[in-house]
């Protein structure tokens, strides 16, 4: 009988361990140096703590795919990491169980996400999982913990509740987005200007006229930068209307 070559890898459960092996070999430090003023490492910057191998996303969705069977234990060691890929991989890892997974798995991995989400410390971690485990798995439910996350003192928990919505409003369900969106209207960060920017946008591209709305009774009080993401698929007419009135 032929021998299969994938017996091994069958048999020896993967690890965090080997995983990090696997970014030693894919690392780009000219590509690491880039990711590093991209991501704003600097003094006080909001990713200040951050490290980077410089791994591409392609080959992060290739280990994605490769170990997906990672257990609980293994993705908690990579969400732990400094680097940030590694916690990218990890929440790759989750969302692609998720959305395979059966609805007691996807109730473990929801809670577990929630459990471990102080490790969901960048944009790119926050918007690549928090719509695909939180967003998804709150679709039919009650949204009330979106609505504690929008009054953290953390800034990524905040970003979580609005861009979780996501996955609501590619189900044409805008208001929990339109409420966390007028909590946040008097947020201090860019990042969450962004995020509500962005989210209120894709409500517009379901919906215009809910967005015309929102921006007609909020739009004045809206930061100049998430007036802007929120009008951005507009005429330039229009959109200097809504820059005029902003002031």
């Amino acid at each position: 009988m032929k021998a299969n070559p994938n017996h091994w890898k069958i048999l020896i459960m993967p690890t965090a361990k080997l995983i990090k092996t696997r970014f030693l070999e894919l690392s780009d430090q000219a590509r690491a140096t880039q990711m590093r003023k991209f991501f704003k490492m600097g003094e006080g910057g909001y990713a200040a703590r951050d490290q980077f191998h410089g791994v591409y996303t392609t080959d992060l969705r290739k280990l994605a795919k490769e170990y997906h069977v990672l257990s609980f234990e293994e993705i908690e060691k990579l969400l732990q990491s400094p680097f940030n890929e590694e916690r990218q991989l990890a929440l790759m890892i989750l969302g692609g169980q998720y959305k395979k997974g059966t609805e007691t798995h996807k109730e473990q991995i929801y809670h577990f996400y929630m459990a471990q989400k102080k490790y969901v410390n960048n944009w790119n971690l926050v918007d690549g999982s928090a719509p695909y485990i939180v967003g998804m798995h709150l679709l039919q439910k009650e949204k009330d913990v979106l609505f504690q996350l929008v009054k953290s003192a953390d800034m990524w928990e905040r970003r979580i509740s609005i861009v979780a919505t996501a996955a609501f409003i590619r189900n044409s369900d805008f208001e929990a987005t339109l409420k966390i969106s007028e909590i946040l209207l008097n947020d201090s960060h860019d990042l969450i200007h962004k995020a509500v920017g962005w989210m209120l946008r894709e409500v517009g591209k379901k919906d215009v006229n809910v967005l015309v709305r929102f921006l007609d009774q909020h739009g004045h009080k809206m930061p100049r930068t998430m007036l802007r993401y929120a009008i951005e698929r507009f005429d330039a007419e229009r959109r200097k209307l809504y820059l005029q009135k902003k002031g």
